[in-house]
């Protein structure tokens, strides 16, 4: 049983297996594949007619060794920075199958600055409790989430857990996330500046796959070169003979 349960996550084991980029062949396949997601309705906006932005999930789903569509599904952009949904980076932990599932403690008292979570989880090969660190109402106040982000006066309980389930994975696991934040993180910071959306450039599909096109084509001829090429005919000219010439007598 716990041999079936380590299955659940393949550790990759060179580079080579991990990436999309180091093959021509698997570059070829991907793109074919991203062609496909870009036609797609059913990814978010970002992926539609935008084959690079799908090489580009393509390739984190096989480092995480995850399914391509859950990826682009979880992989938000949030002021031009992308991050994973909290909910996502939780599920990513509890399957690799090294730790119980994520649970939560309350710290505090509810309903005042105090109150807060802490996520834990227990590590199965030593049995010990990891912990990570204490999330409060009064340290999203202090850090300004609370003024930033309205969820924190809304949905408190929810977005302690986001908290601090993100942090507990930072801590504990960080290669769970692959050193990306999580979406409700990038919302609540207070330094950055909003950007007008810009209208996106008109490119059409055929323009966005013209590599995508794996058909033999036939190579144009190419043009002779410089000392290849037929001589041009001279006009013909008169010449006049020189006639007879006298050969000097160098003997003496």
């Amino acid at each position: 049983m716990e041999e079936t349960k380590k299955d659940l996550v393949v550790q990759p084991s060179s580079e080579r297996e991990v990436t999309i980029f180091w093959a021509k062949e698997q570059f070829e396949l991907d793109q074919r594949k991203a062609k496909v997601y870009a036609c797609s309705t059913l990814v978010p906006k970002q992926y539609q007619n935008n084959i690079g932005n799908c090489i580009v999930a393509l390739n984190m789903a096989k480092r995480m060794n995850c399914d391509e569509l859950m990826i682009m599904q979880n992989l938000v952009i949030v002021h031009n920075v992308p991050t994973f949904e909290a909910k996502f980076a939780i599920a990513c932990f509890n399957a690799t199958g090294r730790y119980t599932a994520i649970k939560y403690k309350e710290v505090g008292e509810r309903g005042k600055d105090s109150y807060g979570m802490i996520a834990y989880a227990i590590e199965k090969s030593t049995g010990d409790v990891c912990e990570g660190p204490a999330i409060t109402i009064a340290m999203a106040k202090a850090e300004g989430w609370y003024a930033q982000n309205p969820k924190w006066k809304n949905i408190p309980d929810l977005m302690l857990r986001y908290r601090a389930a993100s942090w507990f994975i930072r801590t504990t696991d960080p290669g769970v996330m692959m050193g990306f934040q999580t979406k409700e993180e990038v919302e609540d910071y207070t330094d950055y500046e909003e950007v007008a959306d810009e209208q996106p450039l008109d490119i059409p599909m055929e323009t966005n796959s013209e590599t995508l096109n794996m058909e033999p084509q036939e190579a144009e001829a190419p043009e002779p070169k410089e000392e290849e090429k037929p001589q041009q005919e001279q006009p013909a000219t008169d010449v006049k003979p020189m006639g007879k010439q006298k050969t000097p007598d160098i003997f003496g």
